[in-house]
């Protein structure tokens, strides 16, 4: 682990400096080389899904690759090609009555460490927003996606020499012992900023371990709440859409709040529309349409699967109220054709996203037109929401003087 640091630290001041070509020219060689090694990704791909076994089908999905998803990640870097250079902007500029020119100028971390589980794509998604945001990326992904992610690096680090850069501006752990994800959450003096990415286990851990910066990325509890006003029809599909397109991400909608006037409507069309949806009903929901009764948890889990907890509520307020007690400030929704309620909702609700008749899915960084994304982050100190090539870059003051000196 120390000798791997040492050679991020090391290039550090190389990727920096990098040119906007010269990134350019890098990440579009990058992915050219996923798509050049598509067949050993996948091959290596399948047999991480030959060995895990114990995870269910929809943790597997997140774990599958497929042609498309090559392409797919490989569509990502190219879109961060096109993205502007988000190192040396002039973010504020002043001259101060003793004539200093002071200027605020974005510049990189230096080694961003990402902490990841079973997603391969999360590779390739953070080498090439580091290397575009002038930073050495480190990346640690679970075991049970070990093959995928070697076989993923091992295409962008032949990418980055193609381009003439060293293939230490990436930079892939072997250790998957805990102790040796603690070494990294404790790496000072190298590793400049960590993101976790996963489940409520694993940013705990990080949070809580970890003495190096570290952003808490987001477990997503997402709410959706259909307001009285709502249109029946457009709320099904966005509250189906939000469910059961991918569940398996932190974007996926795991509450619905119903608003009591409308339940007795809305819940059966729910019901009928959501097959196959283990529906978890608060009491008043279950007097109305069959389901599980909701256990005292079922309001506060990620399910990460086709489950959601559905509960009526009176009002705005007490939707609000609710999203309040129990969000992970991810990312929630009000269906409504009122839009002072709607209003109301987006200026209360204290989440990263807060949506207006649109599926929580759309919480992505591709989706927000950052290309990907290096994680969702759900504090509030430098990054919130999805984090993107500006989120990688913080800043430092250069001052320009004719010699003045402090009275």
């Amino acid at each position: 682990m120390r000798e791997l640091l040492e050679q991020a630290k090391k290039h550090t001041s190389v990727a920096a400096t990098l040119s906007y070509e010269e990134k350019q020219k890098a990440l579009l060689a990058m992915a050219d080389s996923l798509i050049l090694h598509q067949d050993e990704i996948l091959s290596e791909n399948r047999k991480d899904l030959e060995e895990a076994s114990e995870i269910g089908d929809v943790m597997k999905d997140r774990l599958r690759l497929s042609e498309e998803r090559v392409l797919s990640m490989a569509e990502g870097i190219r879109r961060v090609a096109k993205l502007p250079n988000p190192v040396g902007r002039v973010l504020e500029e002043r001259q101060t009555e003793t004539g200093l020119l002071i200027s605020k100028v974005s510049v990189p971390f230096g080694v961003v460490a990402v902490i990841f589980e079973s997603r391969p794509n999360v590779a390739a998604d953070t080498a090439a927003l580091c290397l575009a945001s002038g930073n050495v990326s480190v990346l640690r992904g679970g075991k049970e996606s070990f093959r995928s992610c070697h076989a993923i690096v091992r295409a962008m680090k032949e990418g980055l020499k193609k381009a003439g850069l060293p293939d230490g501006l990436i930079n892939m752990v072997e250790d998957r012992s805990r102790d040796g994800a603690m070494q990294l959450m404790r790496a000072n003096g190298y590793v400049d900023l960590l993101i976790p990415r996963g489940g409520a286990g694993l940013i705990r851990a990080c949070v809580e371990n970890a003495t190096v910066p570290c952003i808490e990325t987001g477990t997503g509890i997402c709410h959706i709440y259909v307001d009285r006003e709502a249109d029946f029809d457009m709320a099904l599909s966005i509250v189906e859409n939000a469910k059961t397109q991918r569940p398996s991400v932190c974007n996926a909608a795991e509450v619905l709040l119903v608003d009591s006037c409308i339940a007795k409507d809305f819940l059966p069309r729910l019901k009928a529309r959501l097959y196959g949806v283990e529906l978890r009903l608060c009491e008043k929901a279950g007097s109305i349409i069959d389901g599980k009764a909701a256990g005292e948890l079922d309001f506060d889990t990620e399910f990460l699967d086709y489950i959601l907890a559905v509960k009526v509520v009176d009002g705005v307020e007490e939707a609000i109220s609710h999203i309040a007690a129990h969000s992970t400030h991810h990312s929630e929704a009000i269906i409504t054709q009122n839009e002072e309620t709607a209003d109301y909702f987006l200026s209360r609700v204290d989440s990263a996203a807060v949506y207006h008749n649109a599926s929580t899915r759309f919480t992505d960084g591709g989706e927000f037109g950052n290309g990907c994304e290096i994680g969702i982050s759900t504090q509030k100190l430098h990054a919130r929401g999805p984090m993107g090539l500006s989120e990688l870059n913080t800043y430092r003051y250069i001052i320009k003087g004719n010699g003045q000196i402090r009275q």
